[in-house]
């Protein structure tokens, strides 16, 4: 059970998470975070502590290039599977292979990666994934038009869901990505056409006794 936040602000990704680790009825404060930097990308994860370990010590995150939609629905989604493979907690259901879900900010950009290895890229330049997702996303939405920094936008959300969610917890913790030199443009991107983002399901596998972080 979790709630991870962002936004772009500035040509900037900034993150947001908090620390609940949810067995059951058993919910354990954890010290090892959930939203962390791996090279240029800020990264912040849901559906099962081993997967964002891995992403988090494992994962040798390769440098974006080129196209940067292109690059992170190949380049960076065929290392995923290989760290998770490489790792024990790649699985698969129905002969699908299937991720967790985690939200990236790299480049002044804010992605999403859906269990079905889906990227995708909010309109409205917020996201938050987990159980407590749709009281941050309120909070975020509520917060768009308001002066506040982005770590007080993160907050609100982030304490909206943990006062609504029983599987939420603080303390909350924040990253910011890297700046990029291309990252000088304000948001939104260029329009590119209408598109549709799907949202992914969040759960992660099952087990008994398993810690997750959903």
């Amino acid at each position: 059970m979790t709630v991870i936040a962002g936004l772009v602000h500035n040509g900037r990704v900034h993150l947001g998470g908090d620390s609940a680790g949810v067995a059951g009825l058993r919910l354990t404060v954890r010290l090892d975070p959930k939203v962390f930097r791996n090279g240029p990308y800020a990264m912040g994860f849901t559906t099962s502590f081993r997967m964002g370990q891995l992403l988090h010590h494992a994962f040798k995150a390769p440098n974006p290039r080129g196209d940067l939609d292109r690059f992170m629905t190949t380049v960076f989604v065929d290392k995923l599977r290989k760290c998770l493979k490489d790792g024990g907690w790649a699985r698969k259901d129905s002969d699908q292979e299937k991720a967790g879900t985690f939200l990236i900010g790299v480049h002044g950009r804010l992605f999403a990666l859906h269990d079905d290895y889906q990227i995708a890229e909010p309109a409205d330049g917020y996201a938050a994934v987990g159980c407590g997702d749709e009281f941050a996303l309120g909070a975020l939405h509520a917060t768009a038009g308001l002066d506040l920094k982005p770590r007080e936008r993160l907050a609100l959300a982030l304490s909206a869901a943990g006062h609504h969610s029983a599987g939420v917890s603080e303390p909350f913790s924040y990253v910011t990505a890297r700046k990029h030199r291309s990252e000088e443009r304000a948001w939104p991107p260029p329009a590119r056409g209408k598109r549709t983002v799907t949202r992914g399901e969040t759960g992660g596998p099952d087990g008994a006794g398993a810690v997750d972080a959903r």
